[in-house]
Formats: C-alpha cells, sequence, structure tokens
C-alpha cells in the first residue's frame, strides 16, 4: 500500500470518528466532546460569579486555556478530514466552533479583547450537532426538512402579522392618544405585537372602554395566530414522514442527512461510508 493511499485510510478514519455517529468511536468522540461542551458552559457561567471567580481565578483561567486547546485541536482535525475544508470552515458549525475558540486567544494577544471571551458560550450550540449521537437523527432531518419546505408559507404569514401589527397599532394611536401613553404609532405598533403574542409586558396599557375592548379582541386573536405556524409545519412533516436518515457525513464535500441506504454523496456523488 502506497503513501497516498495510507493517507487517504487515515484521513476517512479520522472524519468517519469526528463526523459521524454509527461506529464505537464516532460515539466515543461524541460522548467525550458533549462531555467537554457542558465542562467549558460551566466554566464561563462561574467565571461570571465575582466571588466564584476572585477566589478560583487561576484554576479557571487554567481549565478554561486546556479546554480551548482541546477544542482547537478538534477544529484542525475537522479540516483536515475534509477533502474541501471551506465547506466546513465557513459551514455554520464551522463559523460558531471558530467563534467560540479564537476570543480566548485573542483576549490574550489583543487589550481590550476580553469581553469578546463571552463568546465561548457560543460553544452550547454545538450540543445540536452531538444530538446526532442519537438514533433519532432522521427525525430531526425531517423537522428541518419541514421547516425549509413550510419557510415560504410561514414567510407569507409572518409578513400578514407585521402588517397587521401595524393596523392595530395605528388604530390604538387613534382611540386612546397620547394621553394614555400611546405617544405614536411605532410605540402602538410596539404595544400591539406585545399583547398579539399575548406576553403582556404592561408598560403600555389602554384605558378607554373602546381601547380595551380592541385589546381583549387581539389577546384572543394572539391564541389563533400562534397555532397557525405550528400547522403548517407539522403538515410538511406528515408529507416527509416516510424519509429515513442517518449520521453518514460526506468527506469530500461534508454533507450530510443521507438515506439509510444511500451509497453516494446526494451532492457531490463521493462515495460514503458502508
Amino acid at each position: 500500500m502506497n503513501k497516498i493511499q495510507l493517507q487517504k485510510n487515515w484521513k476517512e478514519k479520522l472524519h468517519e470518528i469526528i463526523y459521524e455517529a454509527d461506529t464505537f468511536a464516532g460515539k466515543l468522540f461524541d460522548v467525550a466532546l458533549l462531555i467537554l461542551i457542558l465542562i467549558s458552559i460551566v466554566l464561563v457561567m462561574l467565571e461570571s460569579v465575582g466571588t466564584i471567580d476572585e477566589k478560583y481565578h487561576d484554576q479557571l483561567y487554567i481549565a478554561e486555556w486546556i479546554v480551548t486547546i482541546l477544542f482547537s485541536i478538534e477544529y484542525v482535525l475537522r479540516i483536515i478530514s475534509i477533502n474541501k475544508p471551506t465547506k466546513y470552515i465557513f459551514s455554520f458549525y464551522g463559523i460558531i466552533d471558530f467563534l467560540s475558540t479564537i476570543p480566548m486567544y485573542l483576549s490574550t494577544f489583543f487589550v481590550g479583547t476580553h469581553t469578546l471571551v463571552a463568546f465561548r458560550a457560543l460553544r452550547l450550540l454545538r450540543v445540536f450537532r452531538i444530538l446526532k449521537l442519537a438514533r433519532y437523527i432522521g427525525e430531526s432531518n425531517q423537522l428541518l426538512k419541514a421547516l425549509k419546505a413550510s419557510r415560504a408559507k410561514v414567510a407569507v404569514f409572518l409578513f400578514f402579522v407585521l402588517i397587521l401589527c401595524v393596523i392595530l397599532g395605528t388604530i390604538m394611536y387613534l382611540v386612546e392618544g397620547a394621553d394614555n401613553g400611546f405617544t405614536s404609532i411605532p410605540r402602538s405598533v410596539y404595544w400591539a405585537i406585545v399583547t398579539l403574542t399575548t406576553v403582556g409586558y404592561g408598560d403600555i396599557a389602554p384605558h378607554t372602554p373602546l381601547g380595551q375592548f380592541i385589546a381583549s379582541a387581539i389577546m384572543i386573536l394572539g391564541y389563533a395566530i400562534i397555532a397557525i405556524p405550528t400547522g403548517i409545519v407539522t403538515s410538511e412533516i406528515t408529507k416527509t414522514g416516510e424519509i429515513h436518515t442517518n449520521t453518514q457525513s460526506c468527506t469530500n464535500c461534508g454533507y450530510e442527512g443521507h438515506k439509510d441506504d444511500a451509497e453516494f454523496c446526494f451532492h457531490c456523488g463521493n462515495k460514503l461510508h458502508t
């Protein structure tokens, strides 16, 4: 076996461990990474507590550097184990990995960048990638596809809600007026959004009987409006309910979400692990 073949096999094995969870090594890697992510989040939280940071600052600092170095190694390994590194570097999780790792280095070499260390909390988003460890990866992919398929309908619905809030806010501005806190149309629209979503901060409230009647109607309408996006997405989930996918990740382009019986990548045609 020549050197090129050995290098190829090594990269494929590394890719299978890091990007997939169908093997024992892949599951073990994901579990270790999940534990590391949770530890890093706990460290960030403890550092934000003044009394704890003052007493254990050095220990927390050393522990954070250890975690950062491990994440840096993992980031480099992800880059070298894929044939097209830019696919990972500029992907959503690639950017998250970079932003959650680089602040520690910046705070060391550049003065005044310590506040960027808070970006380490972005590591928590990486948990969603580790969730592929579960056998229900197919269901999560179905949800993602349903959201993508219904994005046009949801966008139209949100646009309709925005127009409705502008209309209702304008009406309340005319009914209540500045004396009751509705000093402008934008402020009234803000009240309409808060009321329609049933949040109800209470910083602005109608005082006239007509205004209170309109507010009551908006509150009831809010419950119906909240249910509409759920119905749209549920409908799309039903349509894609028979699609089953696994954790296979293409070694060439990094795409995931392949069907259980897929032998080749649906994006670039590269042969998948069997």
